[in-house]
């Protein structure tokens, strides 16, 4: 059997393919499928039927790798963040706390007010809620006024107005800062 530069080999100890590129008398060098080029005698060759194989491959095979990966499917779906709990609204106007004030005078409403208010801010701090929000309406400006005083003893208190887009002026908003447990 005579083998000819170009034909196409298989070595007979070895599963090893590849192209004849040099015929030297009984030697024959190949390249193998790999892109080694390595000599053999005649008789450890035998010609293969195979049509053609990719010599080339060494220098290609990123990319043939990048055609035949399979792409990963891409994620919708979001993070999820932390629920955010509501902020807690208390509506401090005396016909949200009491059925009938028709017996009470303005001393005994401001003070019915400021005790539910206090209640809510010793509430908020002993379940760790960290903001609450005051509807005291715009008013005169007494019942306020007593709010930021009783908010003012409080040293893990802040407070400023609300949300104006969502309260106008009648609203507080109190942050409390917890303390590390």
């Amino acid at each position: 059997m005579t083998l000819n530069k170009g034909d196409k080999v298989m070595v007979l100890d070895d599963a090893l393919e590849g192209l004849v590129v040099a015929v030297n008398g009984d030697n024959i060098t190949i390249e193998t499928t790999e892109g080694f080029e390595l000599t053999y005698t005649a008789k450890e060759l035998i010609k293969s039927a195979a049509v053609e194989i990719n010599y080339n491959a060494g220098q290609n095979i990123k990319q043939v790798l990048k055609e035949k990966e399979i792409p990963k499917p891409r994620s919708f779906v979001k993070e999820k963040k932390a629920k955010e709990m509501p902020v807690p609204e208390f509506d401090l106007h005396i016909e949200k706390l009491v059925k009938n004030f028709r017996g009470m005078n303005n001393f005994d409403i401001l003070n019915l007010q400021v005790e539910t208010a206090r209640r809510h801010v010793e509430f908020a701090i002993q379940n760790r809620i960290p903001k609450i929000v005051f509807i005291h309406g715009v008013g005169e400006g007494v019942l306020k006024a007593e709010l930021d005083f009783l908010l003012g003893r409080y040293d893990n208190i802040d407070f400023q107005d609300a949300n104006y887009q969502k309260y106008g002026l009648g609203a507080t908003e109190i942050y409390i800062r917890q303390k590390k447990a």
